[in-house]
């Protein structure tokens, strides 16, 4: 995500020379490249004409201390500019209604009905609310059975009306049902066209107009780059959603389209996608994103998402069997499914700051992980539980089952191993003596 830009900003960093001051002078060559580098992201050109300007105008003149650089300066300068183009603050979605009526909105294939189910989710999830996904895409009869699919995947209920075509009596008998049975989130999936049409915005008009929604939001792949802006504009035009949703983030995306979107439609970016899980929906922070298009990682959403999948309790059980050196292939094994629910491995490793670029030429998914779990679940539980155990003939039992070879058996197995008494020191107390007894440097 952003892997171009980010490389291309910091090359331009790199030429701001000069010390004192940032002048005239100094700075030109560095914005120029800055300009380049969002316009090769497919950044609006007014937009990336404005936002240099802005950063000059800000930086000229600015004392540098001595111990920041010239260049450290415009990364700071540049960072609170980042932010402020793409929006500033995290903005919530308005739930205060019961029932809050959430409309979607956006062309066919930008990802609306999954993003549908996705918000369903993490509402559901992680905000406790009772929800109904409803079928108002009359057009499709796949878009119905997927919502449906969804529904039952995340334990959602889904309203439809296969025989129904007419959208706005679906919407309003499902808010009947939903409001008998004590249901106060309704999101409603509604139809897309391959491109903007007269009929299709007079029916999102229509619905719309009936519901009179507490948000309505416009989805929109952000790897459509600069057409993603004018299909927004065009739809914020015509019904004056409430804000956007940027799905496959996690692509191979320019950027473009995240940068840009706020300053063209004056609407803010409320989620993004970043993957095709259910779970691979976050809430927008432009601070956030600026981070990790600078460099700096994103340390706090990384610890969020941890905090989702580990269990307070059971971290601390698993502390204690560290300390006894009890931790064994069992716990080894259930740690690595928990990260791959965390989304996307690349994309956890970018959230590290410095990893993102020493990672960039690295070819890492989640499917990295699939020999150690073959071998690992190749073994009985014994087995998992006492390594000691694994013998030759054991081990070439093992690989024989796994698919692997013998080497690759006793690799995992001296990884784990030093792993294990990696994790004992830290979790003895002869970690922090150590750092207690090393020597402070005057």
């Amino acid at each position: 995500m952003f892997e171009n830009l980010s490389d291309k900003l910091d090359r331009a960093f790199k030429l701001l020379k000069g010390q004192g001051k940032i002048s005239e002078i100094n700075i030109a060559e560095t914005l120029k490249e800055v300009r380049k580098a969002l316009l090769d992201a497919d950044v609006n050109y007014k937009v990336a004409k404005q936002f240099t300007d802005t950063v000059k105008e800000k930086a000229l003149g600015r004392d540098v201390l001595l111990s920041v650089s010239p260049g450290q300066l415009m990364v700071k300068i540049v960072h609170e500019e980042l932010t402020s183009l793409m929006g500033g603050d995290a903005t919530d979605i308005n739930l205060k209604a019961n029932p809050s009526i959430i409309l979607m909105s956006g062309l066919q294939g930008s990802g609306k009905t999954t993003l549908s189910g996705k918000l369903a989710h993490l509402l559901k999830t992680k905000r406790g609310r009772q929800v109904m996904l409803v079928a108002c895409d009359v057009y499709r009869p796949a878009a119905i059975d997927q919502l449906h699919v969804l529904g039952e995947q995340i334990g959602v209920e889904v309203y439809s009306e296969r025989e129904n075509k007419n959208p706005v009596s679906i919407a309003k008998n499902a808010i009947e049902k939903a409001k008998s049975q004590g249901i106060n989130t309704i999101i409603i999936d509604t139809a897309g066209r391959l491109a903007i049409d007269g009929e299709m915005m007079d029916e999102i008009a229509r619905l719309k107009e009936f519901l009179n929604p507490q948000e309505t939001l416009f989805v929109v792949d952000a790897m459509t780059g600069q057409d993603a802006v004018n299909t927004a504009k065009a739809f914020n035009d015509r019904i004056n959603f409430d804000g956007v949703v940027l799905t496959k983030l996690d692509g191979d995306t320019r950027g473009g389209a995240a940068l840009s979107i706020k300053s063209i439609v004056n609407k803010p970016i409320k989620f993004v996608g970043t993957g095709e899980k259910m779970e691979a929906l976050d809430v927008f922070y432009p601070s956030r994103m600026s981070d990790r298009i600078l460099g700096m990682g994103d340390i706090v959403s990384l610890v969020e998402r941890a905090q989702e999948q580990f269990d307070a309790k059971e971290a601390a059980e698993l502390q204690k069997k560290i300390a006894k050196n009890q931790f064994n292939l069992n716990d080894f094994l259930g740690q690595l499914q928990q990260i791959k629910k965390m989304g996307n491995i690349k994309d956890l490793m970018g959230m590290i700051p410095g990893m993102g670029k020493a990672m960039k030429d690295v070819d890492i998914d989640n499917d990295s992980f699939k020999h150690i779990e073959a071998i690992i679940q190749s073994m009985i539980n014994e087995e998992r539980e006492r390594p000691d155990l694994l013998n030759g003939a054991r081990r070439k039992r093992i690989a024989s089952g796994s698919g692997t070879t013998i080497q690759e058996v006793n690799k995992l197995l001296k990884q784990f191993e030093d792993m294990r008494k990696m994790m004992k020191m830290f979790t003895s107390g002869n970690a922090q003596k150590m750092m207690r007894n090393m020597p402070v440097r005057k």
